[in-house]
């Protein structure tokens, strides 16, 4: 496969799909990415608990890759260094090949093969011609902030997508979900509520990470049948990360984002939280409530009866039971 870096998105993706259990031969396929690639990534930048986590595996990349820009200015002082690389280039020999011969001559590493990469970016891009694989881009930049700034808005579903069945409110199924803070702003409960039947779930999220995030909702969403699971508007919060196209995938729900600051665009979800806080008022801490106790509060809201349901219940309208006590 081509000779190319993981990007940020890349290393996003990677995290995402090695929480979701898929092999490394899964990743490599939909990364586009050489099978060994991918294990060297992993080995490399994975966190002190053998985690591999996708921002904090860029930092270290990015770490490294400054650590050692400094190489790549060797073979710009070093005629003859420059003149051998580039000599070797022509010859169609892979920057891999060119370090390790140099190795092999000098008994030491002399430079490395991402610094003749970087080299032949910088300084001689018209060399890619001789690589194995002719590309006049590889190893581009990554572009500027619009341009990044496009591809992240790819990976969403704008709220204006949303199908119109959604805004009728005539199925079971049609998801909106937010967190709510404590007072110290350092936890967090995820709640979720069903635009229809004002069914709602909670869950206590501690450690505040789009990673963790994620699991919950993929916990929570797995316990709901298939045929109850249809959308979800969210927040645009920055605890969602960029997991919409992997929530798809597991859940089968499409994802749709509401407009920043317009929370009225969630207004079901809106009005289940403030139900909410009802057992937890806000100026409260988390730190002490037990999922217990969120689970009690939230049994007490879907089994209260509404008005708009001719007095059925939340749950009994999710669950399609027309009759109650």
């Amino acid at each position: 496969m081509p000779h190319a870096q993981f990007t940020h998105d890349d290393r996003i993706a990677l995290a995402q799909l090695l929480w979701a259990g898929k092999t490394q031969a899964v990743i490599a396929k939909r990364l586009g990415k050489d099978p060994g690639a991918v294990s060297r990534e992993i080995t490399r930048n994975k966190d002190d608990d053998g985690i591999y986590r996708g921002a904090s595996a860029h930092r270290k990349a990015q770490g490294r890759r400054k650590g050692s820009k400094a190489t790549s200015q060797k073979i710009r002082n070093d005629p003859s260094l420059r003149r051998y690389i580039v000599d070797r280039i022509e010859h169609c020999w892979s920057p891999e090949q060119i370090a390790g011969r140099l190795k092999r001559i000098a008994k030491k590493t002399v430079i490395s093969h991402e610094s003749i990469y970087r080299f032949l970016y910088e300084d001689r891009p018209d060399l890619g011609k001789y690589l194995r694989y002719e590309k006049g881009n590889y190893r581009r930049k990554r572009g500027t902030k619009a341009r990044a700034a496009k591809r992240e808005a790819m990976k969403i579903r704008k709220i204006e997508e949303r199908p119109a069945i959604v805004l009728a409110r005539t199925r079971i199924g049609d998801w909106e979900g937010d967190t709510i803070i404590d007072r110290t702003k350092k936890q967090r409960m995820l709640t979720h509520v069903d635009r229809v039947s004002g069914f709602g779930a909670a869950d206590k999220v501690e450690i505040v990470t789009a990673e963790n995030v994620h699991a919950i909702i993929r916990r929570r969403f797995k316990k709901i049948p298939q045929k109850k699971r249809r959308t979800m508007t969210r927040d645009n919060g920055a605890e969602f990360g960029d997991y919409d196209l992997l929530l798809e995938e597991e859940t089968g729900m499409k994802v749709y984002r509401a407009t920043p600051y317009h929370s009225w665009e969630r207004g079901s979800n809106e009005n289940w939280n403030g139900l909410l806080r009802q057992f937890f008022p806000k100026g409260m801490e988390f730190a002490t409530v037990k999922q217990s106790d969120i689970d009690r509060a939230v049994r007490l809201l879907n089994d209260r009866p509404r008005k708009r349901h001719g007095y059925r219940t939340p749950r009994e309208v999710f669950n399609g039971r027309c009759n109650s006590n």
